[in-house]
């Protein structure tokens, strides 16, 4: 056997590693949401305003969204293999309405800690099932649909900041849910609200594109010119952003800034923009995941190994986290002296916007955290890989 047919009979590691690691990083922002005596009055990506480190402990986190999601398309399309076309379809719709099921009941939740459920956010999992809707119909009518979509979504949709926006009431709120949704409040009632921070179709043509990149990954296809089309897509994306990133003419809603500072100019260069993601943003994100699996193909080391073990399990691990989060916050709430009486409820029940701590001490609960859901996802894992029931395809 020649050195292509065994790398053709190995399972391809990488896909759970970088998911794993994106489980890992993710966890990082979250905690510092909940922790940093900051979080809820500074923006951390300000140049004006921000430290290196603090900068690093977010910027560092844009890459799980995308990466995410990517990998999320990615994942369809080599399940959809071992399926027929219908039935590939309807899992996807099935499971996309499950995850934006998930996002509003068990996620906001987690994150809120409000049974009256006064604010739903909707975030990366609504953006995920609604964006897996769409994959269950394009996807069933051809590949190059999907491929083709994902592109234009992908490229195109930063032209939507370059229009004005729309007289009418109705229509603007549908642009900001499906195109430019930044933060957006939704008013349902007196005392019930809906956060849109994810804009539905910038991460669908994403997923998209996680979806036409599952064919490199198929057992048969040639890991050497996986691994070629890797680098050169990855490599491909870079330059692009920085080709953007230096003529700021097109690409993100907001062209980095000039300061009389190398230090924020540096910054500036890097802050891009999220919500939704821009052009720049998904170049800079995707290619660096690209080039992570195509460098980390044939890795096999204990760090290796743990990180698969949260990517085995993403939305196991996704779920938890929230849950242990808030949780440790309630105790901490109290341990600070709180009372009952002094219980903020909006956004977050027990995060009052001037509780918190300096960013060492988010380091230390992030690390505990990622480290006491480790042996919860090990035997999570252990039990999908030793039993084939249905509902285990959904978890």
């Amino acid at each position: 056997m020649n050195a292509e047919q065994k790398l053709l009979n190995r399972r391809i590691a990488s896909i759970d590693i970088l998911r794993g690691l994106v489980m890992v990083v993710m966890a990082l922002d979250h905690t510092r949401d909940f922790f940093h005596i900051g979080a809820m009055t500074g923006d951390p990506l300000n140049p004006d305003t921000t430290t290196g480190i603090l900068f690093f402990t977010r910027w560092i986190t844009h890459f799980c969204a995308p990466t995410f999601v990517f990998l999320s398309g990615l994942s369809a399309y080599l399940s959809a293999q071992r399926k027929t076309p219908a039935a590939a379809s309807i899992f996807l719709l099935k499971r996309g309405l499950w995850l934006v099921f998930v996002e509003v009941v068990l996620i906001t939740f987690g994150l809120t800690f409000n049974p009256f459920y006064n604010f739903i956010i909707l975030q990366v999992i609504w953006g995920i099932g609604f964006s897996m809707i769409l994959l269950a119909l394009f996807s069933r009518i051809s590949y190059k649909l999907v491929l083709i979509t994902g592109i234009l979504l992908v490229v195109g949709h930063d032209a939507f900041s370059f229009l004005p926006a729309p007289k009418d009431e109705v229509s603007g709120t549908l642009l900001k849910i499906f195109f430019t949704a930044s933060g957006t409040v939704l008013p349902l009632g007196n005392n019930h609200f809906v956060g849109v921070f994810y804009a539905i179709l910038p991460w669908t043509g994403i997923m998209f594109l996680g979806y036409a990149a599952g064919k490199w990954f198929l057992k048969d296809y040639s890991p050497l010119q996986r691994r070629r089309n890797l680098v050169n897509f990855g490599a491909l994306a870079l330059i692009t952003f920085v080709a953007l990133r230096l003529l700021s003419l097109y690409g993100d809603p907001a062209p980095r800034k000039e300061y009389h500072d190398a230090f924020k100019n540096l910054l500036s260069f890097f802050n891009v923009s999220k919500y939704p993601p821009s052009l720049e943003y998904t170049c800079i994100t995707l290619g660096a995941a690209m080039l992570f699996l195509a460098i980390t193909e044939r890795v096999t080391n204990k760090l290796s190994k743990v990180l698969s073990v949260y990517g085995n399990v993403p939305f196991f691990y996704y779920v938890l986290h929230f849950y242990l989060l808030h949780i440790i916050l309630i105790l901490l709430f109290f341990l600070e002296g709180n009372t009952k009486k002094q219980i903020p409820q909006l956004p977050f029940y027990f995060r009052p916007v001037n509780f918190g701590y300096e960013l060492w001490m988010v380091y230390c609960i992030w690390l505990l955290v990622v480290a006491s859901l480790y042996y919860p996802c090990k035997w999570f894992k252990n039990y999908k890989s030793n039993h084939k029931k249905w509902w285990l395809s959904y978890v």
